[in-house]
């Protein structure tokens, strides 16, 4: 476009008006509710040589993309915690691999009937069995689920996805290996040199690991900006390294993250470098949606919607059965399950890496980054109303629970006290746990009620009575002893009410009003201006714990400048 014309002549003016349209473009998403993912890739369709056409130094967004990617697999490095697999044992493999496997098969067979070629229709399965990690965490916080069964298990085979990931790169490698070393003597020396050269790195991996890391990283963090120096140096040194032996700048980023995840800065590094990294992966996303050629979409919006609502339906059914069979609920495994339905930044890293080895087209890329976006985009809305989804499907979902789940933790009859509870509290927090205390410090008999299956693991331990269940969830509500319990009280963190669109104490409300409860309902909040909308649905009493803290401070000052005032017109 000749009015464009002079910000080809800079390239510091292309990279600023990206970075203007990035800005624009994430704002409405924003409004949308939608993840940064999908504007940083309608920027790069923008931008792109099919409408604007501002970008000419292809050279400076490919720089920076390969930097992004190193840094990502660097962080993913650093957060790879076996350890949250190893604690929930059988339904992290299980589900992760499970998915894994039905999602590749499936998908393999579906792009033959849709009449791909075999080596993109193996790419593109591939490509649909990763679920985005980065999405996912920022939901399930937003939604404070974190911490949560269904949240931990999803957390659990988001990583083995992760191992796959890391799997199915090293196969490239050496497919690219083989392959370009033409006979068969050639490939056996090409691999190994690359088996000879990694082994190499992760003896010196192994060696700084054990003598330096902690250290090192000890001296570096006196200063936070070094730190972060260090830290993307490093990424990019293994990655540089990993390249040169015949891995990929991929590998050599994630085995300088493992290299430092066992430092004690691991968490601050992640902290400091995530913005980083998500300015960086930027110029990726928008490197894609340049190379987008919207002549070709015409042709592939068919494939790309029956592949899309193959990963929006069928990978949370898959995860479904897989949990029903290992004992869990219907409504965990449904919450879980959603989690899968959609891909990841990671399937389409995987693309561009069997683009640039040429083992698929460009238009294999299209289709899967338009099957990203539809996914990304709708996933975002299942998981944020995924409670009133629950609600609305749960009668059609029976067939995914066995009649006695045995998996999740489950409270006994005899466990419970015969004449009932005074108090039934909701949420073990910091705040819930300190109003329980003094409730019974008081005499009053109060049964707990946590999501998080370790906390109540901790509180059983140390004689409490509590059960596993979820206060959104009716179906448990209606198995507590509600009928002697003179108060019902809600401390759970709320969430960002304006994403989901559910606030989990209306829904307890609601829930307690449908089954006939008749005792007092107190709720707690952060914002004074919700209190009288709560009062207003139901509840009796809205604890404010800051506003109420500083009141009772004040009291107590008023009260000893009172006694002071006494004893001063006393003498």
């Amino acid at each position: 476009m000749p009015e464009l014309s002079f910000i080809h002549t800079v390239p510091f003016y292309e990279i600023t008006a990206l970075l203007v349209l990035a800005a624009a473009l994430g704002f409405l998403s924003l409004l949308l509710r939608q993840p940064m993912i999908v504007s940083f890739i309608a920027v790069g369709v923008l931008a792109g040589p099919s409408l604007l056409d501002i970008v000419q130094s292809q050279e400076y967004i490919d720089l920076m993309a390969e930097l992004g990617i190193a840094l990502l697999l660097f962080l993913v490095g650093l957060k790879l915690d076996l350890s949250l697999v190893r604690s929930l044992g059988l339904v992290s493999l299980a589900t992760g691999l499970g998915q894994v496997l039905f999602t590749s098969v499936a998908g393999f067979f579906i792009g033959l009937s849709l009449g791909l070629d075999t080596a993109t229709s193996l790419y593109v399965a591939v490509a649909l069995t990763f679920s985005s990690t980065i999405i996912i965490v920022k939901l399930l916080s937003d939604k404070k689920e974190v911490d949560s069964l269904h949240g931990r298990i999803a957390l659990g085979f988001l990583i083995v996805q992760d191992l796959v990931v890391v799997i199915a790169m090293m196969a490239l490698s050496a497919y690219d290996v083989g392959s370009a070393a033409g006979n068969d003597q050639g490939t056996l020396l090409r691999i190994g040199s690359v088996l000879f050269y990694g082994g190499l790195m992760l003896l010196v991996v192994s060696l700084f690991i054990r003598f330096l890391a902690t250290p090192l990283v000890n001296r570096f963090a006196r200063s936070p900006e070094l730190l972060v120096t260090f830290a993307l140096g490093w990424a990019a040194l293994l990655a540089s390294a990993g390249d040169i032996t015949g891995f990929s700048k991929e590998l050599g980023g994630l085995l300088a993250g493992v290299s430092l995840a066992s430092t004690p800065f691991r968490e601050s590094l992640v902290a400091r470098m995530a913005s980083l990294r998500d300015f960086l992966l930027l110029f990726f996303f928008i490197s894609l949606g340049m190379n987008l050629d919207l002549g070709l979409l015409g042709s592939q919006i068919v494939p790309a919607m029956i592949f899309s609502l193959f990963v929006l339906i069928g990978n949370p059914l898959i995860v479904m059965i897989i949990m029903g069979i290992l004992g869990y609920r219907k409504r965990t495994g449904f919450l879980a399950g959603l989690t899968v339905a959609q891909i990841s930044e990671f399937s389409l890293i995987f693309m561009a890496m069997g683009r640039d080895l040429g083992h698929i087209e460009p238009e294999a890329m299209g289709l899967v980054t338009l099957v990203g976006l539809v996914t990304i985009a709708m996933s975002v809305y299942m998981i944020t109303y995924s409670h009133t989804l629950y609600r609305f499907l749960e009668p059609l979902l029976g067939v995914f629970e066995r009649r006695i789940p045995s998996s999740e933790p489950q409270q006994s009859e005899g466990s419970l006290k015969k004449d009932g509870y005074d108090i039934i509290m909701f949420g073990i927090g910091r705040y819930g746990t300190a109003v329980a205390h003094y409730l019974k410090q008081d005499g009053y008999r109060v049964l707990a009620v946590d999501f998080n299956p370790d906390e109540v693991r901790l509180w059983k331990k140390s004689g409490h009575d509590i059960v596993y269940g979820d206060a959104s969830d009716q179906e448990f509500l209606a198995t507590l002893p509600l009928d002697e319990a003179k108060w019902v009280i809600s401390a759970v963190s709320q969430h960002e009410l304006g994403l989901s669109g559910e606030d989990p104490r209306m829904v307890l409300i609601d829930a307690l009003k449908r089954l006939g409860y008749n005792g007092r309902i107190a709720v707690s909040t952060q914002r004074i201006q919700e209190k009288e909308k709560l009062r207003e649905k139901g509840a009796d009493f809205v604890f404010l714990p800051f506003y109420d803290a500083a009141e009772r401070a004040a009291e107590r000052i008023n009260e000893d400048l009172g006694r002071n005032r006494s004893q001063k017109q006393l003498t």
